[in-house]
């Protein structure tokens, strides 16, 4: 599937990742970003204020993820499970 798709089913909840990373653990995540109990003034969820998308590394890390025009024009997005 193209980029869009994939952004799509980031959107609804499910993990994604290229054809090329396969066996390197490598998956997208959308994080949905936190919010704020103005009641309580506690912040709760997440670590930006707006939604982003992370990124699960091959060495177990999870960080932000910036798309390369590459990864935007790629045909070999697929849904993990």
């Amino acid at each position: 599937m193209d980029f869009g798709q994939a952004l799509a089913a980031l959107k609804n909840g499910k993990r994604v990742a290229r054809a090329e990373w396969d066996d390197s653990g490598m998956w997208l995540l959308l994080v949905k970003g936190w919010t704020v109990d103005v009641e309580h003034e506690t912040v709760l969820h997440g670590l930006l204020p707006v939604p982003w998308i992370g990124m699960r590394t091959s060495t177990l890390d999870f960080v932000p993820w910036q798309p390369t025009h590459l990864a935007l024009l790629a045909q070999d997005w697929k849904v993990i499970e």
